[in-house]
């Protein structure tokens, strides 16, 4: 199982169905996700802060971090 499922089954879903109790739970699920995509972003943008740095790892991952960010077309 991948995180992404993992994610997925710990939240629960969040498409519309059409139905409004079951679109309630859905939209809070959604608004959970939502809060767990900020705080990732977050994570990721703190790494990409550090792409100038000297060190290899750090810089290797700093340059990783921010192409992500990218392309997502989150820039600084």
């Amino acid at each position: 199982m991948k995180i992404h499922d993992v994610i997925k089954k710990l939240i629960g879903p969040i498409k519309p169905v059409g139905e409004t109790n079951e679109d309630n739970r859905r939209f809070e699920n959604l608004k959970d996700m939502a809060i767990l995509v900020e705080k990732l972003v977050s994570d990721i943008d703190a790494v990409a802060s550090q792409k100038d740095r000297i060190e290899y790892s750090i810089h290797r991952a700093g340059q990783f971090a921010d192409n992500c960010l990218s392309e997502l077309g989150i820039e600084d």
